[in-house]
């Protein structure tokens, strides 16, 4: 046995302790827990923006990206965000417990299928220390025990956040072994990868490189949460206000998260009268533009804009970048969707009812939109509190991700010495 998986056995044993204390609170317990997390963190926000400064100095003298950085960013004010989303989870109802279905059969045996905790969950993730809170909480209210792996590039302030988070714990008469931090080497990564049977589920969460290794590698079952190449197609029944608008708000919000669009597609119909100003929009708050030949012979006087490759309509930019295409008909958009999207989120700007009926039943994707930004994909948006990711995949949970994706299910059958003939 490896260094590295002794390590990651010996959080996952004690994770299964306190797991199962974790399962047997009730409602209120955990609400005044959230509350006190939310208070410590609040107490600890010092610490925790000091902290976060090492890693902010490390990254800017490592070359970090613009984007990244706004990721890894943890101020005073984005502490009592993650604080406040701890808080709001308190107030949300508790899944554990819920019934899904049941009856009473014909031979008066009673059965029920309800919600009962994952056990031992895994976050692997990068430079995102807000998901550390995130989890923290999700896991409490939906009574798992969690073992989080940050990037190394968030780990001071990742260290400062578990250390909050497990001192308030036990200062509630909790185990502190709810919340714990996996440091080392990608050894230590490896192994949490393929502890099957010890870690009941595992979700990772970051680029397209990071989820892949997981997806691939793991032993142990894995939600795959997706990389985020969402599209905004503005119909030719697009009332063009709304569409600049929402252009502008997807792209520029923040665009360094998975929501954020990447991909504009224009119908040729509206295309003349709709992408001068956009484009003009859009290179004046800095996007970067790389378009097909149509959306180059539209470009404005003075705005740049690049050839685009099927790689540029294939990336996930993360930055003020974005790829442009005229589409010739809806059937037009949805085929650029297949070909380029990510499953995650993809929006639709139009009038027609029609049009947006046959985006909402033909896109293939987490979340499809009418009329609004991509950045409203988001746990938070929802109303679910906070998120542990956005899945991508079919099976299981699709969407942000937040308390009843943490649970499965169990059957509870009550019988009175029913016998099976």
């Amino acid at each position: 046995m490896t260094d590295s998986t002794a390590v990651v056995r010996d959080l996952a044993q004690r994770g299964r302790v306190a797991s199962r204390r974790l399962a047997l609170l009730t409602r209120a317990e955990k609400d005044a827990a959230l509350l006190a997390l939310a208070d410590a963190l609040d107490a600890a926000t010092a610490d925790v923006v000091a902290a976060n400064g090492e890693d902010l100095t490390r990254g800017r003298e490592g070359g970090m990206a613009t984007g990244l950085l706004d990721r890894l960013t943890l101020d005073c004010d984005r502490v009592a965000s993650v604080a406040q989303a701890l808080r709001d989870l308190a107030a949300l109802p508790d899944p554990v417990g819920e019934v899904v279905r049941g009856s009473t059969l014909a031979n008066g045996l009673q059965i029920r299928q309800v919600r009962v905790p994952m056990g031992v969950v895994g976050m692997i993730y990068e430079a995102r220390p807000n998901v550390t809170v995130d989890a923290a909480g999700l896991g409490l209210k939906s009574g798992n025990a969690m073992i989080l792996r940050g990037g190394s590039a968030a780990a001071s302030t990742n260290r400062a956040l578990v250390t909050a988070l497990r001192s308030a714990l036990q200062a509630h008469g909790l185990p502190q072994d709810a919340v714990q931090l996996l440091e080392g080497d990608h050894d230590a990564v490896r192994a949490l990868m393929t502890a099957r049977g010890l870690v009941d589920l595992l979700i990772p969460r970051g680029g397209a490189g990071l989820i892949r290794a997981v997806v691939t590698e793991s032993t142990v079952p894995v939600i795959e949460t997706g990389v985020g190449n969402c599209h905004v197609y503005v119909d030719a029944a697009a009332d063009r206000a709304k569409a600049l608008a929402i252009t502008l708000n997807a792209k520029t919000h923040r665009p360094s998260v998975c929501n954020a669009a990447e991909s504009l597609l224009v119908h040729a119909g509206i295309a003349a009268d709709f992408l001068p100003p956009a484009l003009a929009d859009l290179a004046a708050a800095g996007v970067t533009l790389h378009g097909d030949e149509r959306v180059v012979a539209l470009a404005p006087e003075g705005v740049e804009v690049l050839p685009a490759t099927d790689e540029d309509h294939d990336c996930e930019y993360l930055a003020m970048e974005m790829s442009v295409a005229v589409v010739d008909d809806v059937d037009a958009a949805m085929e650029h969707v297949r070909r380029h999207g990510s499953g995650h989120t993809e929006a639709i700007v139009t009038e027609d009812r029609a049009a947006a009926r046959r985006w909402t039943a033909e896109v293939d994707a987490a979340a499809v939109l009418v009329n609004a930004s991509t950045r409203f994909t988001d746990g938070g948006e929802f109303g679910f509190g906070a998120e542990i990711g956005i899945s991508t995949q079919k099976l299981h949970a699709r969407g942000p991700m937040a308390l009843p994706e943490l649970t499965t299910t169990k059957w509870v059958v009550e019988g009175d010495g029913q016998v099976r003939g």
